[in-house]
């Protein structure tokens, strides 16, 4: 059997070692990083690694997309997937800066314990998301809309800039996502009052949400936050939260060590998954919150 080789590929300055590390441990045999690396310069690369190994070795052969960005690394991936040459193809995997998985994992969390704690499930929930400008919430948003729920990623600088994000979202997904402004207390009030969950994706260490401002959400039932770093980015959520009762006592909130266990598993059997398959394999966060879900229980 072919040596496993995975081509990692980001458009920043270094690939993350983090990933690099999930690979290695998933069982990559030989990895190879690509920084800086721009949308022209998929095609050449995915050629490339194509077109020196046997098409029948394609499926030992694949391509792992990084950086910081939803839209760019979807681009790469469709750039990626054009190059190929049929018999000629590689497993193709986006995951930019962990996000696909982590978005994907907070939403498998919040689906669990909606089933296990409410009876219910997303479809037609209101989720209102922070740190809407983020590759999470992009994730969070896209995946919740397309269970049915009602998405809202909240600006912390106005609207403007996650109107945007959430039209790219109804070009590229045929979905419709909300945009409001989060700028001030007041702003994020009002953006919560009728939400059923509440999701915290916005920079680490950067309070969000009050004991007080949760009193604005009768009817919340969760709420996660993937922020590790003290302060909690919503008060009352502690990193290992798993349906612990919110200090309003209205919900349960889930922490982001929880969250991290569902992501840490679901990028690592992804990467088993590329290793196994007699297919090449194109995944992104579509894949994970499948696999997540699994994972969560």
């Amino acid at each position: 059997m072919a040596r496993s080789i995975l081509h990692m590929l980001t458009p920043l300055k270094y690939m993350s070692p983090f990933d690099v590390n999930m690979a290695v441990d998933a069982g990559y045999e030989t990895i190879v990083t690509y920084a800086e690396v721009n949308l022209a310069d998929v095609v050449s690369i995915t050629q490339d690694s194509i077109f020196s190994r046997a098409p029948e070795d394609g499926v030992r052969t694949g391509i792992f997309i990084g950086g910081k960005n939803a839209e760019d690394a979807l681009d790469m991936v469709d750039r990626a997937k054009k190059a190929f040459v049929p018999p000629f193809a590689n497993h193709i995997f986006a995951d930019p800066a962990g996000s696909f998985t982590t978005g994907a994992a907070m939403v498998a969390e919040v689906s669990r314990a909606l089933k296990s704690k409410f009876g219910t499930d997303l479809k037609g929930k209101r989720i209102v998301i922070f740190g809407g400008a983020g590759v999470v919430a992009y994730v969070a948003a896209v995946i919740g809309a397309l269970e049915g729920a009602k998405s809202v990623l909240v600006g912390h600088d106005g609207e403007e800039r996650v109107s945007k994000i959430a039209f790219t979202m109804k070009w590229r997904f045929g979905i419709e996502v909300d945009a409001v402004d989060g700028t001030t207390p007041d702003d994020r009030r009002k953006a919560i009052k009728d939400a059923d969950v509440i999701l915290s994706a916005g920079p680490a260490g950067i309070p969000i949400l009050s004991t007080s401002d949760l009193e604005s959400a009768p009817n919340l039932l969760v709420a996660s936050d993937v922020n590790a770093v003290p302060p909690a980015g919503i008060a009352g959520i502690d990193v290992n939260a798993k349906d612990v009762a919110l200090p309003t006592g209205k919900g349960v909130g889930i922490g982001a060590l929880a969250v991290g266990n569902v992501k840490y598993q679901t990028q690592s059997r992804l990467f088993q998954r590329m290793l196994s398959s007699d297919e090449p394999l194109c995944l992104d966060f579509r894949d994970a919150y499948k696999l997540a879900v699994e994972v969560a229980g």
